[in-house]
């Protein structure tokens, strides 16, 4: 993944899901929306499809093209940002998933970039309803076992948006997407009980909400490697081995 933006999307061949015959695909959701000065709009799709290399590298699993624009609508007050409704991402996963049972494979992961997509969880829920099926990664659990395997400083609601661990996971990977000035970023954004009636604006000038500025590769390398470690238990849960 190092370096490249085009290796955000995967490269297997026909024959080489053939030859593998994987039991579960992994799908990055990400979203299209600003991450303050120093990260691109493409930051959750990136670190999404980051994820994701990381879980294909590690298991056998049938790794998708990423969906690169979703719920971002408390990001709606910064220029760039593009959101779809939640009914949008709802039916694009349900079609996805209508196709890959199609082709033998039943079994769903989908590798959340992004927190403002809260129908993700009905979605998994609801796919569910008649055995496990579908898995939604990384739960809250495993971003926090992330964040003290790498010796993160902050916490995840403080850290919830351009901070350590994004800022971190794409300093690793793609250093180039990174800009200067993230060293000065820093912004608490204190509780947000409105967050979503009044959106992110209200709550951050510059589009940060965390602290950027005690980001390091090294943090971001021990993020992926729990959670590429945390993955085992999805599979398990979905019946299935690594």
């Amino acid at each position: 993944m190092r370096g490249s933006v085009v290796s955000l999307l995967p490269t297997a061949t026909s024959t080489d899901v053939q030859e593998q015959q994987p039991r579960v695909a992994v799908l990055p959701v990400g979203s299209f929306e600003q991450h303050g000065r120093h990260l691109p709009l493409t930051t959750d799709t990136a670190i999404a499809c980051i994820i994701s290399q990381e879980i294909a590298d590690a298991y056998r699993v049938h790794l998708l093209p990423p969906i690169t624009m979703s719920c971002s609508h408390e990001h709606a007050g910064f220029p760039g940002t593009v959101s779809i409704s939640a009914k949008t991402l709802y039916a694009m996963i349900d079609d996805i998933r209508a196709s890959l049972a199609r082709s033998g494979i039943h079994k769903l992961v989908i590798v959340n970039g992004h927190g403002g997509n809260y129908v993700l969880s009905n979605v998994v829920q609801e796919a569910n309803v008649d055995g496990p099926a579908v898995s939604l990664f990384p739960l809250g659990a495993d971003w926090d076992r992330a964040r003290d395997h790498a010796g993160l400083i902050s916490d995840r609601h403080a850290d919830m948006h351009a901070g350590e661990i994004e800022t971190s996971i794409l300093l690793h990977t793609a250093p180039e997407l990174v800009r200067d000035g993230f060293a000065d970023a820093d912004h608490d954004g204190g509780s947000r009980p409105f967050l979503l009636v009044q959106g992110t604006s209200s709550y951050t000038e510059t589009g940060v909400i965390g602290f950027p500025s005690h980001a390091t590769a090294a943090k971001g390398k021990a993020v992926l490697a729990s959670l590429a470690d945390s993955f085992a238990r999805h599979l398990e849960i979905l019946g299935l081995n690594g």
